[in-house]
């Protein structure tokens, strides 16, 4: 590919990001059921700490818009970006039709007391409680390490990974969330390796 593929798969990439979370937010107020409640005693256990937010969404979209820098020709970034719709589809099914909201005294704990505090605060005045299940941030993340993973090999791992420790410590999410959330973005990695 060229530089102007490149650049034209950048542009696209941030319309897509930027149009896909309009869909988020639209599930946060159509949910069909009432939120349910996962919490665990191993949720409780685990510390709030708020400088994992730079994790959670200062890394999370650098590395989905890396993606671009590995495409080889613009046939593979469609089937690409398709595959994030696919998951985006996956996990709107669950979203509406299985709503998970987490505790609103783990958002209270945020007192705005420095700049991790301030910055999750602004993460979380887009992103309601609801949406909890299963984890799109760790979905996404491990799709995202499925494609690098031929370039990256087994660090590519590392990705979800931090994106998952980064969904507990910042209370943004359950335990139960993270696996399902990996699961998800595994099998829909599978579909796409199987339609192309």
């Amino acid at each position: 590919m060229n530089a102007s593929d490149y650049a034209i798969d950048l542009v696209m990439s941030v319309f897509l990001i930027v149009g896909v979370y309009q869909f988020y937010f639209w599930c946060q107020r159509n949910y069909v059921n009432q939120p349910r409640n996962l919490r665990t005693p191993l949720d409780d256990v685990i510390p709030y700490r708020p400088r994992w937010v730079w994790i959670y969404s200062g890394l999370y979209y650098p590395v989905i818009v890396y993606i671009n820098f590995t495409v080889e020709s613009p046939r593979q970034f469609l089937h690409i970006a398709m595959s994030y719709i696919l998951l985006l589809a996956a996990q709107m099914a669950f979203f509406v039709f299985f709503p998970v909201a987490t505790p609103d005294e783990w958002r209270a704990v945020n007192q705005r007391r420095g700049n991790s505090e301030k910055f999750l605060a602004f993460v979380q005045s887009f992103d309601s409680p609801a949406n909890s299940f299963p984890s799109m941030h760790t979905s996404v993340a491990m799709l995202t390490a499925m494609h690098l993973f031929p370039h990256l090999g087994v660090y590519a791992l590392a990705f979800p990974l931090l994106i998952a420790i980064s969904c507990v410590f910042t209370k943004q999410h359950y335990l139960v969330d993270l696996p399902a959330g990996a699961l998800l973005g595994w099998l829909v990695f599978r579909l796409y390796q199987f339609l192309t």
